[in-house]
């Protein structure tokens, strides 16, 4: 390999906002995430529902005005 080519990998630990930290290589000396696979609906199965019959009838709402 050619000398000083590549970049330094660094062991970092990675925060989430969440709370959860773990141990990772990067090139960057710090790592910190707003979402990491503890607290992502994909991964926990949990999903927040959003008022989508509020949302339906401020669209018919809105619309039906220019009707």
């Amino acid at each position: 390999m050619k000398k000083n080519l590549h970049p330094e990998l660094h062991l970092v630990t990675v925060v989430c906002a969440c709370g959860n930290s773990f141990q990772t290589h990067s090139t960057s000396k710090e790592l910190r995430l707003e979402i990491c696979s503890a607290c992502h609906p994909f991964f926990t199965g949990r999903q927040k529902f959003i008022d989508t019959a509020g949302r339906v009838e401020r669209f018919k709402k809105r619309y039906s005005k220019t009707a």
